[in-house]
């Protein structure tokens, strides 16, 4: 009874003692905030580009024989017409000086044919030879005379074939590699070529854009006609191997007209003064396309966060409630988004701390000038 009483006493003092307080909510987190801007932005994209001259010439011999001398080094320039190779002459000059003695030959068998006729013809006006030997003198002569024409075109191709020893540049350019050296012999049958050579004065640059690519790209710019459009698209630039870009820059001339069925790209030529010869055929690199953004939304990369393969900003609703929306990006620029849809210029957006915030969740916001002043100037 006593355990009993001792027990109610206690419970009366305790009940009686103050009461604990329920903790608070914590305040709202403070995150800054900042309207999203709208600009003309350029982002720009990079293709794997080939380099050729605008001229690149196999050089081959017309005849065969042995190389008798290389006027030219690997890598010189040469002008059109310089001599560059020279083959043995001599079987081709006694092949000429055959082809004359034939001519002369004929020449003489046409000079007694026609002696034949002017001592016939008299005598066949008298009637003292009958006509039938004139007639086969006349015959005779027409015979001389067709050997004289052939002889004639036999003096040219030997001509022809005397002069192909000489070997001159077609264009001026750059030698290639030589693959046949002196005292090499050579036919027109040969699979390497003497030499290539190339005009680089300017360069064509050759990239490919995928079908998407060229749809955005054609896109970009006035023009009825494909034709209308390269005449409106801005200058290239291209980068070289080592990263550096090209002192010039270029203009693109020429579409391929289909894309290639295993690629499926489509070929785009670019060209490039090259004056000092910087560039060779051979030569790679890369093509930078710069395409305008009139008017696009820009969205700081740090203000979003991916999910599923989508991007999200949280954009600031009423009673300062995040509401998480997906944006569809259609570029970047530098570290900026270029926004096609999803949110529209004005709605403010939370810039920091979006990865601890959820949909619904209030927070205190906070303007900041030093975000917002990188998204306008971007």
């Amino acid at each position: 009874m006593k355990i009993i009483l001792a027990a109610i006493i206690a419970i009366s003092i305790f009940s009686c003692g103050p009461k604990q307080q329920a903790p608070q909510a914590p305040p709202p987190p403070a995150l800054p905030v900042a309207s999203v801007e709208s600009g003309n932005q350029t982002t720009y994209q990079e293709y794997p580009a080939s380099i050729e001259g605008t001229v690149n010439v196999e050089v081959r011999p017309q005849v065969s024989g042995s190389l008798d001398k290389v006027f030219v080094d690997e890598g010189a320039f040469v002008t059109a017409g310089s001599p560059i190779f020279k083959i043995n002459e001599q079987p081709f000059r006694a092949a000429l000086n055959n082809a004359l003695a034939s001519l002369h030959a004929a020449e003489a068998a046409q000079g007694n044919a026609q002696i034949e006729i002017d001592k016939l013809t008299p005598l066949v006006a008298n009637k003292v030879v009958s006509d039938y030997q004139l007639k086969t003198a006349k015959a005779t002569f027409q015979v001389a005379k067709a050997n004289i024409e052939s002889a004639k075109a036999n003096v040219a191709t030997a001509r022809i074939n005397l002069g192909y020893t000489l070997i001159k540049a077609p264009v001026s350019g750059y030698i290639g590699r030589l693959i046949k050296k002196q005292g090499s012999l050579v036919t027109p049958q040969d699979v390497d070529a003497l030499t290539q050579l190339s005009d680089v004065h300017n360069v064509h640059v050759y990239f490919a854009l995928g079908e998407k690519d060229f749809v955005n790209f054609k896109d970009q710019y006035a023009g009825a006609t494909l034709k209308d459009k390269l005449k409106n698209l801005p200058s290239v630039a291209l980068l070289l191997a080592d990263g550096s870009e090209y002192a010039k820059s270029g203009k693109i001339d020429v579409i391929d007209g289909q894309f290639d069925k295993t690629t499926g790209a489509i070929t785009v030529r670019a060209t490039f003064a090259n004056p000092q010869g910087l560039l060779r055929s051979g030569n790679t690199g890369k093509v930078r396309l710069s395409l305008p953004h009139p008017n696009t939304l820009i969205v700081p990369q740090s203000a979003t966060i991916e999910m599923q393969d989508k991007i999200f900003v949280f954009a600031l609703a009423d009673s300062n409630k995040v509401k998480k929306l997906p944006i569809t990006i259609e570029g970047t620029n530098g570290e900026n988004y270029l926004v096609k849809d999803g949110v529209k210029a004005g709605d403010q957006i939370v810039l920091s701390g979006i990865d601890k915030l959820q949909e619904g969740m209030v927070i205190a916001p906070q303007k900041s000038a030093e975000k917002a002043a990188v998204v306008a100037k971007n």
